[in-house]
Order: structure tokens, then sequence, then C-alpha cells
């Protein structure tokens, strides 16, 4: 994430939490972003120099006008019209940054050889509560080169217990001997 994406995430989440509207904007916030990272070719024509900047207004306001939190259309026509748009992706980043932060959550990224079902998942996020102090959102992976085992990456720290990151340890340390 740039800069511009900082800036202007940082101040979409002041003005979100200024007017109590966090939880709304956040969840609209996502939605645009999957919408926008389904259809890169909209982004495309937001930024189109051919098309007037009235028109690309117009067709944001045409797309989410009364679908979505009207402060988080503003926020979207703000960065057409300053043709930050491109911007969006990291501007949500950021935002959920700042939210996860108030609320005290950490993202962790399970991978596994096969999907958890929702009493594991939840025996984990218990476990990982438990470990951090925080509030966890997991996202969970699955990579079929996983013989068992799991990865549970969380604040930039990675634990593997897996079979398949085993095997790679020993493989690497083999390795080092070898050479």
């Amino acid at each position: 994430m740039n800069n511009v994406a900082a800036t202007y995430g940082d101040s979409l989440y002041d003005l979100a939490a200024e007017e109590n509207l966090t939880e709304e904007i956040f969840r609209d916030a996502e939605t645009v972003n999957g919408l926008f990272k389904e259809n890169p070719d909209y982004i495309r024509l937001l930024k189109e120099p051919s098309v007037s900047k009235a028109e690309r207004i117009r067709l944001i306001d045409d797309a989410f006008n009364g679908n979505i939190q009207q402060y988080l259309v503003n926020f979207i026509k703000i960065l057409c019209e300053n043709g930050t748009i491109g911007e969006f992706s990291g501007c949500v980043a950021q935002f959920k940054k700042r939210y996860n932060a108030d609320r005290n959550i950490s993202e962790a990224v399970v991978t596994t050889a096969k999907k958890l079902s929702e009493e594991q998942l939840s025996a984990l996020r218990k476990k990982l509560e438990t470990v951090t102090g925080k509030v966890i959102s997991i996202t969970e992976k699955v990579d079929e080169r996983f013989i068992a085992g799991l990865k549970v990456e969380i604040d930039g720290t990675l634990y593997d217990g897996s079979v398949y990151g085993r095997l790679n340890s020993i493989k690497k340390q083999v390795e080092d001997i070898i050479v």
C-alpha cells in the first residue's frame, strides 16, 4: 500500500468513526472491493481519460447510489475525480487495518490439507484468541501439498505445524549439510 491509499483510507476511517458508521462502511467497502476485483474492466473504465469525469461520476451513481452507504459513494467519486480510483483496494486495506486495531482484532491465515469443520475452526479460533489475547478473524486456505497438520500466519508470525513444513525443514537441513 502506498501513501496515497493510506492517507485516503485513514480519512475514510476517521469520517466513519466520527459519524459512527464504521461497521456499515467497512461492510460496504469490502463488498465494493470484491466487485472491483471481479470486474477490473470497471476500474479501467473509471480511469479512462476519454470518458468525461461527469460520465464517470454518473456511472458510479448508477452503480452504487442507494446500494451502499452514501459517504462511501462520495468517497469513490472523490477517488475517481482525483485519478486515484486504482488505489481503492489499498484504501480499504488501510480502513480495515484501523478497524481491526480499534476492535483488537487480528487476522489469521490458516492453511490446511483439507477444509476444517466448523468445530475445528471454532476450537482453533479459541486457542489463538487465548494465545494472542485478541479477537481472531480466520481466513482459511486449502493446499493439497500438505499431508497433515496446519500452518497459521498471524500478526506477521508463522506457526508451521504441517508435515509439509517439517519435511521442507528437514530437506533444507540436509541440503545445508551437503553443501
